[in-house]
C-alpha cells in the first residue's frame, strides 16, 4: 500500500450550505441547467450504442463480446461505463474515509468496487453468465477475496494499526460502489436498453421535481441535521414527478420500450413503481449524506459544478436500482 494512503489527505469542511431545494441561490442552479442536458445526452448516446451493438453482427476478431446469435453482447458499453463510474465512486469513498482518519487505500477500494460490480454482472438475473444455484457463491467468493486482499495489501508493511478500518472501507466499497450498481446492469440484460433508460429517468425525475418544488415553495425542513437543504415540499414534488414518469413508463412499455415480459403493465403499477423509486432514491441520497456529513464534507467531490462528485450523481441510483429490478421481476411472476 502506498505510504501516502496511511495518512488522511483531506481537510474536512464542516459547512452545510443549503441547496436550491430549500430556496438556495441562483449560482448552484445555472451549472445544473447547463450540464443536466449534456448528461442526459451522454446517457442516451451510450444507451443507443448499446442497443446498436446488441443488434449488429460482430466480426470474428471480436468473438469475446459476441453472443450466440453472432451479435454483440447486450450491456458491453454500459459495463465499460460502469467500470469507470465505480472507480471514480471508490476514489471519492477513499477520500471520505481518509477524512475520518481511516487509512483507506484508493487502489484497494477501486479493486473492491470493481469486484462488486463484476460479481453483480456475473450472477444477478436469469441471463447472467453464472445465474442459478452458484450465483450466490460468486458474490460471496468475490466479497471474501476482496476482504482478504485488502487486508493483505494493508499489512504488507508490517503496520497493523488501522487494519480493521481499512478492511471495512473495502467492503463498503464492494457493496456500495460496485454490487448495488450492478442491478442496473442486470435490468439492461433482462430487458431492452430503453427499459433501463426509463428506470434511470424515473429515479432522477424525483431529484428534478424535488429541486424545483423545494426552490419554489420549500419551507419545512425534511431532516435538517442530516441534509439541511431538503424540504418536505420538495420531497412531495419529487415523488409526484417520478410517479408521473412511472405512468409514462408503463404506457411506453406496452407500445415501445420492450417490457413485453411484464405485460400487462398497468398504469397504477407504473404509478406505484415511480413513487417507490422516488422514495428509495431519496433514501439513497440521504445515505450518501451520512457518509459525507460524517466526513465533514458537503459534496463527495468537485467533478461536475453544480452536481458535486460521482457519488452525488449516483446516490439515488445506488439504492433505487435494486428496487426497480425486483419490482419488475415480481411483475413477471404473475
Amino acid at each position: 500500500m502506498p505510504p501516502d494512503a496511511r495518512m488522511p489527505q483531506v481537510e474536512p469542511t464542516n459547512v452545510d450550505v443549503p441547496t436550491a431545494q430549500a430556496g438556495g441561490g441562483r449560482s448552484s442552479m445555472t451549472p445544473r441547467l447547463l450540464l443536466g442536458p449534456v448528461l442526459i445526452g451522454v446517457l442516451l448516446g451510450l444507451m443507443w450504442l448499446d442497443w446498436y451493438i446488441a443488434r449488429t453482427p460482430m466480426p470474428a476478431a471480436l468473438w469475446w463480446i459476441t453472443d450466440a446469435d453472432g451479435t454483440g453482447w447486450a450491456g458491453v458499453p454500459l459495463f465499460v461505463a460502469g467500470v469507470l463510474l465505480c472507480a471514480r465512486a471508490a476514489l471519492e469513498l477513499a477520500r471520505m474515509f481518509r477524512a475520518l482518519g481511516v487509512n483507506a487505500s484508493t487502489k484497494s477500494l477501486m479493486v473492491c468496487a470493481l469486484a462488486g460490480l463484476v460479481s453483480a454482472v456475473a450472477s444477478i438475473g436469469s441471463k447472467a453468465p453464472l445465474s442459478g444455484p452458484e450465483s450466490g457463491s460468486v458474490v460471496a467468493t468475490l466479497a471474501g477475496t476482496a476482504l482478504f486482499l485488502t487486508m493483505a495489501a494493508y499489512v504488507r508493511d508490517r503496520d497493523l494499526k488501522g487494519a480493521a478500518g481499512a478492511v471495512a472501507a473495502g467492503l463498503v466499497s464492494f457493496v456500495y460502489a460496485g454490487l448495488m450498481l450492478g442491478f442496473l446492469m442486470a435490468i439492461r440484460r433482462e430487458y431492452e436498453v430503453w427499459v433501463m433508460v426509463a428506470v434511470v429517468m424515473t429515479i432522477k425525475a424525483c431529484d428534478i421535481g424535488a429541486y424545483f418544488t423545494g426552490k419554489a415553495i420549500g419551507r419545512h425542513k425534511l431532516i435538517p441535521w442530516l441534509s439541511p437543504g431538503k424540504t418536505w415540499e420538495g420531497l412531495v414534488g419529487g415523488i409526484a414527478l417520478s410517479a408521473g414518469c412511472g405512468v409514462v413508463m408503463a404506457w411506453l412499455g406496452t407500445y415501445w420500450i420492450g417490457l413485453e415480459r411484464v405485460q400487462p403493465f398497468r398504469w397504477y403499477q407504473g404509478l406505484a413503481l415511480g413513487a417507490l423509486l422516488a422514495v428509495m432514491g431519496q433514501l439513497g441520497d440521504l445515505a450518501a449524506s451520512v457518509f459525507k456529513r460524517d466526513a465533514g464534507l458537503k459534496d463527495s467531490g468537485k467533478m461536475l459544478p453544480g452536481f458535486g462528485g460521482m457519488i452525488d450523481i449516483l446516490d439515488s441510483l445506488i439504492l433505487a436500482g435494486p428496487v426497480a429490478y425486483w419490482f419488475l421481476w415480481l411483475l413477471q411472476q404473475r
